[in-house]
């Protein structure tokens, strides 16, 4: 787009869009990941202190 001297809020606009499509597809990866390690470790330890942690954790991605 830029070779193409594309306007720069096109431009602007399709970086934003790939942004967030990445980082959908990076929180889709990490909530099934999340998933995978509550269910190991509410076996090993109370469950609402182990989804307090991760959600603290999670939310420190966005």
């Amino acid at each position: 787009m830029i070779e193409e001297e594309t306007d720069c809020v096109d431009v602007l606009r399709q970086v934003r869009a790939a942004r967030k499509a990445f980082d959908k597809v990076g929180f889709v990866i990490l909530a099934g990941k999340m998933r995978d390690c509550m269910s190991d470790k509410t076996q090993e330890t109370d469950a609402q202190a182990a989804l307090d942690d991760y959600m603290e954790l999670f939310l420190t991605l966005s």
